[in-house]
């Protein structure tokens, strides 16, 4: 039983650290320049996640699912759920898009490539691997998280053993920081609800990968739980080393960087693994939502898409990051107020039943 929750663990872990997690950005405007204030908001990430992520999976196995449609028709009805289901759709072309851009600062930052290059080869890997249905890279790539979690511990245990500035001065360094948000606490629910609502599509198709709902739900309560570690650990460690991080297009890799190059082009090859997963995987869930996968022309609707993401890209990654997401936050209110929503009508009903058992008797 245990395997098959964490295989979804790491696979919703996959999903959601894409470029601007990995990378640090999102975590820099949504958490970090909050200060320590950040870290309560990290808290609070953590416990949404692993709540909605055992719901999402449990719909999924309940309804066996093999598309979001039906799990979000069945939370939100018929009128609301059409326009979430828009929504969803929009939002995995625009993670795509971040996605895209985020290949390109990578090859910028470590290499001094232009960006171009980068959004070039990973447009043109991802509109392959869809076309071809490589099914195997993606569940390869999905290995990667296991070192991305060691890369993130290493560095965060670097950067608290050789902090060079005290706590006043972080506080400091990280107000002067962009915030995506207004306050904290907003930080933190925006940064959920848009990874909610770009990761519930494979949320629900991976629960619909077993019929066991204390399964499902098991390994969307893992994956929310190693996501907030994942968020602490890289949030310490980009507090501390404000002074280094502040004003990178890729923070974490500014700090791998200064461990050592080895660490630096290790944590690249990483950091493109999940940009390169993340992008496959939005790319695929966008076109099939439009397009039949049985559809012969589904391969042309790829490549039209693909490349249609490649233009978008070319808006900038940290502006895409502070522009995409939060719109995406606001809107993914709606998908966690149902599925909030939904919980709590279940559990109504279990309750009635339970009644209704006992009065019976």
């Amino acid at each position: 039983m245990m395997k098959k929750s964490i295989q979804i663990a790491g696979a919703f872990i996959g999903v959601i650290v894409g470029a601007g997690f990995a990378s640090g950005q999102e975590i820099l405007q949504f958490f970090t320049s909050f200060g320590w204030m950040g870290m309560i908001g990290a808290v609070v990430a953590t416990f949404l996640f692993a709540f909605l992520g055992m719901n999402l999976t449990q719909l999924g196995s309940r309804l066996q699912t093999d598309s979001h449609k039906d799990v979000i028709y069945h939370i939100c009805g018929k009128y609301l759920g059409m326009a979430v289901d828009f929504i969803i759709t929009f939002f995995l072309f625009g993670v795509a898009v971040v996605m895209l851009a985020g290949s390109g600062s990578i090859f910028e930052e470590q290499f001094g490539i232009p960006s171009m290059a980068g959004n070039i080869i990973m447009a043109v890997l991802a509109i392959l691997t869809v076309c071809l249905n490589v099914q195997k890279v993606i569940s390869i790539i999905s290995l990667v998280t296991p070192f991305l979690l060691l890369m993130v511990i290493t560095i965060g245990g670097y950067a608290l053993s050789t902090m060079g500035i005290d706590f006043e001065e972080v506080q400091k360094l990280a107000e002067s920081q962009t915030p995506a948000a207004s306050n904290w606490f907003m930080g933190a629910l925006l940064y959920v609800s848009y990874n909610i609502a770009a990761g519930a599509a494979m949320l629900a198709v991976m629960g619909g990968t077993t019929k066991d709902e204390k399964q499902a739900g098991l390994g969307g309560i893992l994956g929310g739980v190693g996501l907030g570690v994942l968020i602490l650990l890289i949030n310490v460690g980009m507090l501390v080393k404000m002074d280094v991080v502040g004003g990178s297009d890729m923070p974490i890799l500014a700090l791998a960087n200064e461990i050592s190059p080895v660490f630096g082009l290790l944590m690249f090859v990483v950091l493109l693994g999940m940009i390169y997963n993340t992008a496959v995987g939005m790319l695929y869930a966008f076109t099939a939502r439009v397009v039949k996968r049985e559809n012969p022309k589904f391969n042309l609707f790829v490549v039209l898409f693909g490349a249609a993401a490649f233009g978008a890209s070319f808006v900038g990654f940290i502006t895409l990051v502070g522009t995409v997401y939060p719109l995406m936050g606001y809107l993914g209110f709606t998908l966690i107020a149902a599925i909030v929503f939904a919980w709590f009508a279940r559990k109504r009903q279990a309750g009635r039943v339970n009644i209704g058992i006992y009065t019976e008797q």
